[in-house]
């Protein structure tokens, strides 16, 4: 079976980095995207099993990100979508529930348990 396929989209470099590492060192497959609508671009162009969006970032924010894939064809309804964001309002997650999101971590992250959310969403353990 090949690796799970993760969409990880932030306007910070330095977490797509982080974030990328850390998936990688688990046996993740990893694409990045700079901002909401080169996510939302890049995901239109892929195969993905799970994606990690931020909430605040230019060009489209993350609920826009999470409702672009949750209106899109095919499966795209199913994939699921975590938030990874400093935010941790029960207003901002009630509305990215509402959006489609499946769960929400609050940077900064910890590695294990990044991990631990992405086994269990996509059935990897």
């Amino acid at each position: 079976m090949s690796s799970p396929h993760v969409l990880a989209i932030d306007d910070s470099f330095t977490i797509r980095e982080m974030v990328s590492q850390t998936l990688r060192q688990a046996g993740y497959e990893v694409t990045t995207a700079n901002d909401g609508q080169h996510g939302v671009d890049t995901f239109a162009d892929g195969a993905f099993d799970a994606v990690i969006t931020d909430i605040n970032m230019p060009r489209m924010d993350g609920f826009g990100v999470i409702e672009s894939i949750r209106a899109g064809a095919g499966n795209t309804a199913r994939v699921p979508i975590l938030v990874l964001t400093t935010e941790s309002g029960p207003k901002l997650k009630d509305r990215a529930r509402k959006a489609g999101a499946t769960g929400w971590i609050v940077k900064p992250f910890d590695d294990e348990a990044l991990v631990s959310v992405l086994d269990r969403v996509t059935g990897r353990n």
